[in-house]
């Protein structure tokens, strides 16, 4: 990464836009819809595409560190300059992929949003996000019990304090999303992350869910419902295994945490399972994904 912001290379009579540009996107005042749809009339396929994914900087590339295997598809890891020169839509963990100072990493986080602005055409910044399950995963930031001791208290109001003081350090230093909570009712204790989630009864795990989510975004910090849906409920407990449940099970039991949150706490972001429910991978079914 380099201090001087790259000076990005667009196809002819494509004009760079720059903040303060006289464009409806950039209008506060217009409702966000058009907004939304000002942009994206404007964006190239490729441009789009960039918004799409992300990258986890500074993680080891020899895959021994905190992001394994993150460059095992590419031959070599991705040229910075090259990489923003479209945008970029996620930065991953700036803070907890190895120990920093928090204002030193968050001016480093802000030098690399600068780049990022400058060098796509229509300066539009990355997203930044951290795992935040048990407080702010990175260093020297507070460290809160596991959800399984949330769902203990059964006390909404404890959790959303804790959730609200999780977002508000890290919305201070320039993070914009969480990675939690994990909604996953579990009744398989075979399941290795167990430990991740509230508990087996779905109205206890969307009640006291749902009071994280109002915190976290309480603090303007993006909440991310893991793992929609069914993820928990895999066959002898194992980790991305298969699921064997039917849709009456997945309606009673699983969804109701993700639908309480959504409704109720005011959720803006859903993180797909990884697995498969009757042999139909989450990720591709569409009734699921757009019910």
């Amino acid at each position: 990464m380099t201090e001087a912001a790259p000076q990005a290379a667009h196809a002819p009579g494509e004009a760079s836009e720059r903040p303060g540009d006289a464009v409806p996107w950039r209008d506060p005042r217009l409702p966000v819809d058009d907004r939304v749809s000002d942009l994206l009339a404007r964006m190239t396929i490729e441009e789009k595409v960039a918004q799409l994914y992300g990258i986890w900087v500074g993680a080891d590339a020899l895959g021994d560190g905190v992001a394994p295997h993150q460059h095992d598809l590419a031959a070599a890891p991705p040229d910075w300059d090259t990489l923003i020169e479209l945008g970029l839509g996620q930065l991953t963990r700036p803070f907890g992929t190895s120990p920093v100072d928090p204002a030193l990493g968050a001016r480093a986080l802000a030098r690399t949003q600068a780049e990022i602005v400058a060098a796509g055409r229509h300066g539009i910044p990355a997203l930044a996000h951290e795992e935040c399950l048990s407080g702010f995963m990175a260093w020297g930031a507070t460290i809160y019990p596991t959800p399984l001791a949330w769902g203990a208290t059964f006390d909404p109001n404890l959790v959303e304090a804790m959730a609200a003081q999780t977002g508000a350090s890290m919305r201070a230093v320039g993070v914009h999303q969480g990675l939690a909570p994990v909604l996953d009712v579990t009744r398989d204790y075979r399941w290795g992350r167990v430990e991740e989630t509230i508990g087996e009864d779905p109205y206890l795990v969307a009640t006291i869910g749902t009071a994280y989510v109002r915190g976290l975004e309480s603090a303007g910090i993006v909440a991310t419902l893991k793992h929609f849906v069914g993820y928990s409920a895999s066959r002898s407990g194992r980790n991305f295994g298969p699921v064997s449940a039917g849709p009456r099970e997945v309606a009673d039991v699983l969804v109701p945490p993700f639908e309480m949150a959504i409704r109720d706490g005011g959720a803006r972001s859903v993180m797909h399972a990884y697995t498969e429910i009757d042999g139909l991978p989450v990720a591709a079914n569409g009734s699921s994904l757009t019910a």
